[in-house]
């Protein structure tokens, strides 16, 4: 099946510019861009590949079961088998587009393709009313077709009403049930459903196709800012398209990578870099001073923390010898920088220093002092310790071997003991190597004598 990451758009996105609504009707990006056959379906190829075959081979089931986290081409892909199963041209892999069925689907007000929202119909009438509705027959096209999203949300009442309806429904009626949490559904539906789950986006597909809709809305936009965006995007090409549509109504002809951090309220990715720099230098001023400098600029603390924790992962991605390829926050041409961080950092200091940020974040839920804990933040990580030598230095103990003193060492035994810091004499509670064998010897000496007096005590007693 052919992918979507080609480029150019598909040629039905022109006509849906409308969205099937009045001329001169603004539609938002994400809905004049949705998704419209199987093959358009952009990161789900194997979920397209698997629906197409069963058309196909006449093996299309009753009930479906569409899983995946937000903004993944669910909602899309139970509308496109809608239109490939009542095209008037069909049932076909590649639905028309062009006829009143198609349409109407497109735009969600067909009478025969049902979708409900499963949060705000989720008692057990509603379900009621959808049995006695779905023995009806189809207005005029081949299958009544109910979407449920969200159907998560129905009540334990309302999925028992449903349960016989939907293990033997009526010849003409398909379900579709869309989610995003789909542990929370009673697992005696769930047997009754063909389960398709649906990945998350790779970042690179998703920056391709902000790129093709970037030059389809004739507008210019950097590499790197597209690249920003899809990885902003963690996956959902809804979200993604979304931050693009606040991106246009800016109103540039260019779209830059500074447009994009003004937008999200993040810093610059150099002063990401220089952070972590000074960090691995134990600079506490140099990174308050750089904190200071993102807040000046309109950064969100948070939002600064949360990139921090983000390159962090980067860096300890790399320091356990995986490549730029599982990046999720910097880019590829980042990889030396970050190569070098990681040999300076190893992985349990980025370890650390990753659970210092992740605490951080969480307190900051419940705290109105976020710069305050972010610096507090900074401080620990630039004083963290080399773990790694901490870790040798123990397992040396354990052995039972003497490790060479560090400076560090050697000041906090000054401070314990200062005389011996002075004179050269041992710390207390210690024995000296020198003066150890004379007390053994005096003793020696004295038990001697001892025995010298017991022999010649007894000498005296015989002869007398």
């Amino acid at each position: 099946m052919a992918s979507a990451s080609s480029d150019s758009l598909p040629a039905a996105d022109s006509d849906r510019a409308a969205g099937g609504r009045p001329t001169g009707q603004y539609v938002v990006v994400a809905r004049r861009y949705r998704p419209q056959r199987f093959e358009d379906l952009i990161g789900q190829e194997h979920i397209a590949q698997s629906l197409a075959g069963a058309i196909n081979s006449d093996r299309v089931g009753h009930a479906y079961l569409f899983t995946g986290a937000r903004g993944v081409g669910k909602t899309s892909a139970a509308r496109i088998m809608a239109k490939a199963l009542n095209c008037g041209r069909g049932p076909t892999t590649t639905p028309c587009g062009e006829c009143d069925i198609c349409q109407r689907v497109s735009t969600g007000d067909d009478v025969d393709v049902l979708e409900i929202d499963g949060a705000s119909n989720r008692g057990i009438d509603e379900i009621r009313e959808l049995r006695q509705n779905a023995t009806v027959r189809p207005s005029r096209a081949r299958y009544k077709i109910y979407i449920i999203d969200e159907v998560h949300m129905l009540t334990r009442e309302a999925f028992n009403a449903l349960l016989k309806t939907l293990e033997e429904p009526p010849a003409h009626v398909k379900f579709i049930f869309c989610t995003t949490e789909p542990e929370k559904i009673p697992v005696t539906i769930l047997s009754r459903c063909q389960r398709f789950d649906f990945a998350g986006i790779r970042t690179e597909d998703i920056a391709r196709r902000l790129s093709q809709i970037v030059t389809s809305e004739g507008v210019e936009a950097e590499p790197e800012a597209i690249s920003l965006l899809a990885r902003r995007a963690a996956g959902s090409m809804r979200d993604s398209q979304s931050l693009l549509e606040q991106l246009l109504s800016f109103g540039h002809d260019k779209i830059s990578v500074a447009d994009v951090h003004h937008l999200l309220g993040t810093a610059d990715d150099r002063l990401v870099h220089a952070i972590v720099e000074q960090l691995a230098g134990h600079d506490a001023a140099s990174a308050i001073a750089s904190l200071d400098e993102a807040v000046a600029a309109g950064v969100d603390v948070g939002q600064l923390l949360g990139q921090l924790l983000g390159y962090l992962r980067d860096v300890l991605v790399v320091s356990t010898g995986c490549s730029e390829r599982l990046f999720l926050y910097s880019s590829a041409d980042q990889l030396d920088t970050i190569r070098g961080l990681a040999e300076r950092l190893g992985t349990d200091n980025v370890t650390a220093m990753m659970q210092i940020v992740d605490t951080t974040l969480s307190r900051l839920r419940y705290s109105t002092h976020a710069r305050t804990l972010a610096e507090l933040a900074l401080v620990r990580l630039a004083r963290l310790e080399d773990l790694a030598e901490l870790s040798q230095a123990i397992a040396l103990l354990a052995s039972g071997q003497t490790a060479a003193v560090t400076p560090a060492q050697g000041k906090k035994n000054a401070l314990a003991n200062p005389q011996a810091a002075v004179d050269g004499s041992p710390p207390r509670g210690t024995a000296n190597s020198d003066t150890a064998p004379r007390r053994d010897n005096a003793g020696d000496k004295a038990r001697d004598g001892a025995a010298e007096r017991d022999s010649s005590g007894g000498s005296r007693d015989t002869m007398a």
